[in-house]
């Protein structure tokens, strides 16, 4: 786990080096144990080292292969490593592939000479999380590729023949090819869903490299190509096996992923949360480890919002080195400032992950494992459940659309509320189905309520109801899988995923996610939904497991991993919060009478406008004063 960066197209090469040195400094946190720069012509690559695996001199990077043509940055693991090894150092009898003679025990250099052998396919031969750029001096050509589920980061952009990429948009932005100017129709989408989609980002003339995807770049072209996809690598593996099978598959294919999570040559635990995804993890790693595993969780004085209870059961249940993390509105105060500080791209989530990380580091743990994933997978959302009660609400179609917007009006002044918005939002569709019904569901602001913060009088295409419209019309994915797929393609990737990457990295902490093996996604993705039961919690992981997972667990109400920031927000966080209301107002993109408004009501306890309404507001003022971005 580590941070990379590259520039190409650069004639000076004493300039591309100082922007490569400021692009790694940018990122120190991502890797104290070392640093690197590569610079030859018209090509600067530049690394800072999270030592993992081979923890040597050996794994300096930018890692040339052993006959000098090819120079590689990478971030991130690859599991399957040491077979891929192997295989490449067999001599295939009456073919011309040539052996690869290793240097280092690293996975980095495996990629190198897996690339040698065979090309671009190479990423089709990994199991991991990882993102990398591979330089070849004799074709003088880029190779970058992104992991399947979009684990690791990749950004780039691409000015005036000059080509660069990083791990962070900060550490892009810190070679200053790019104005840091908001990209407005990116803003809209960030105001919906509190985040920016892929390939987008919140910068104007930044891009994001997508799961799944790599470039070649090679005389100033670059060409971005799909290797692997949710919908097109979709297993028929489970079709005709009985549900008792398919719970075997499960559990082998979840332990087996486990394994592979554990190879590492520093100390490692896990999050712990007292949740069935986090329980099963914690569960298989007792199971499959040799060592004793060290488990951390956040508590709070808070009741309703603690879950320390459960977290102890499965500690003692699994016997394992238990860590709680106590916190008061104080203690969150006093770190609120770096968690902002560490947020790459502006969320509305994050800070959990950077308090639970900061603490994990602190008891000398450099790698963890975490649930997350488990839920997109095995319906754990009410989503999934909502989607298949819409189905019973066909009828609503048959009502004209005139008077379904009536009895939305009704709606609201009868029972304001969030859940009232998203109703009465779906009821003034045209059509009322999966389509339109999905990115309501996500949704943190109406439109109409974006229209009175912003200064504009459209918005731009919703980019969530573009990413579902592309899922639809293939006949052969079930509903249930159809709802995995657009919260792994929205949700996880763009928020999750992320949130995980920058919090944890600005620990030097390395996260795995062991639901996110692309064998275990693409397997249960095919499982026919009649197995993916919505009335009991997970019901085909918790069956897959046995009885791993005692039943408190299993039954207990669903919390998710949260603080209480409504309450620390119009008391403790209170005055800060309004600050960058205040501030964000005044910027020309906004309203600030629209936005002053939303802010009143939410100290009003209106039910339209709840604290997470409010926060994410917050968040990207603070980002934009941390990076000097206009607008």
């Amino acid at each position: 786990m580590c941070g990379i960066n590259g520039i190409v197209g650069f004639n000076d090469l004493i300039l591309a080096k100082q922007k490569i040195i400021a692009m790694n400094n940018r990122m120190r946190h991502r890797g104290p144990d070392d640093e690197g720069v590569f610079v030859a012509d018209k090509i600067a690559l530049g690394h800072r080292r999270l030592s993992i695996i081979d923890l040597s001199a050996a794994g300096h990077q930018p890692m040339q292969s052993h006959d000098g043509r090819y120079q590689i940055v990478y971030n991130g693991e690859i599991y399957n490593y040491k077979e891929l090894k192997f295989e490449l150092q067999r001599v295939v009898s009456g073919s011309n592939q040539q052996t690869y003679f290793f240097q280092t025990n690293t996975d980095t250099e495996v990629i190198i000479a897996a690339y040698a052998r065979w090309g671009s396919d190479c990423v089709n031969h990994f199991n991991g999380m990882f993102a990398f750029a591979i330089w070849d001096d004799q074709t003088k050509e880029l190779f970058i590729a992104r992991d399947r589920l979009g684990i690791k980061p990749l950004y780039y952009c691409f000015t005036d023949g000059v080509f660069a990429f990083s791990s962070e948009l900060r550490s892009l932005l810190a070679c200053e090819l790019i104005p840091k100017k908001i990209d407005e129709d990116s803003l809209i989408d960030y105001l919906r869903y509190q985040t920016v989609h892929a390939p987008n980002t919140i910068v104007k003339g930044i891009k994001m490299l997508m799961p799944g995807h790599f470039i070649e770049m090679k005389n100033e072209q670059l060409t971005i190509k799909n290797y692997w996809s949710l919908t097109k690598n979709i297993s028929n593996e489970s079709n005709d096996k009985s549900y008792n099978d398919v719970c075997k598959d499960v559990n082998q294919l979840l332990t087996k992923s486990v394994e592979r999570r554990l190879i590492a040559d520093v100390p490692f635990g896990a999050f712990l949360s007292g949740g069935i995804d986090s329980s099963a993890i914690v569960g298989l790693m007792s199971k499959v480890s040799t060592e004793k595993v060290k488990t951390f969780s956040v508590t709070f004085d808070e009741r309703e919002f603690s879950e320390a209870k459960y977290a102890q059961l499965i500690a003692k249940k699994f016997n394992t080195d238990h860590h709680e993390i106590k916190l008061k509105p104080s203690d969150f105060i006093e770190q609120l400032p770096n968690a902002l500080k560490a947020m790459d791209h502006p969320s509305g989530d994050g800070p959990n992950t950077f308090i639970v990380s900061k603490a994990t580091k602190e008891a000398g743990i450099t790698m963890a494992l975490s649930g997350l994933g488990g839920d997109e997978l095995f319906a754990g959302y009410d989503v999934f459940k909502k989607s298949l009660e819409l189905n019973k609400k066909a009828w609503l179609n048959l009502i004209p659309q005139f008077m379904r917007g009536a009895g939305a009006s009704i709606l609201l002044k009868a029972k304001p509320g969030v859940s009232s918005e998203k109703i009465a939002e779906l009821l003034k569709q045209n059509k009322i189905n999966f389509n339109s019904f999905y990115p309501i569901t996500r949704q943190v602001l109406m439109d109409k309520q974006i229209l009175e913060i912003v200064n504009g009088e459209t918005l731009v295409a919703n980019k969530v109801s573009e990413i579902i419209s592309e899922i639809q019309p293939i006949s052969n994915i079930q509903q249930l899988t159809s709802v995995s797929i657009a919260e792994i393609s929205t949700y996880m990737q763009n928020v999750l995923l992320r949130d995980a990457d920058q919090m944890s990295m600005a620990h030097a902490l390395e996260v795995r996610v062991p639901f996110l093996d692309h064998t275990l996604v693409e397997y249960v993705l095919g499982v026919p939904d009649n197995y993916k039961s919505t009335v009991s919690p997970k019901k085909l992981l918790v069956d897959a497991l046995g009885e791993l997972l005692p039943s408190e667990i299993v039954n207990r109400p669903k919390m998710g991993f949260t603080f209480p920031w409504k309450n620390w927000m119009k008391n403790e966080l209170k005055i800060v919060c309004e600050q960058k209301i205040v501030s964000l107002s005044k910027r020309k993109l906004f309203n600030e009478q629209g936005v002053t408004n939303l802010w009143n009501s939410f100290l009003k306890d209106d039910p339209r406008i709840t604290w997470s309404r409010i926060w994410y507001l917050v968040v990207l003022e603070n980002w934009m004063q941390e990076n000097g971005i206009e607008n």
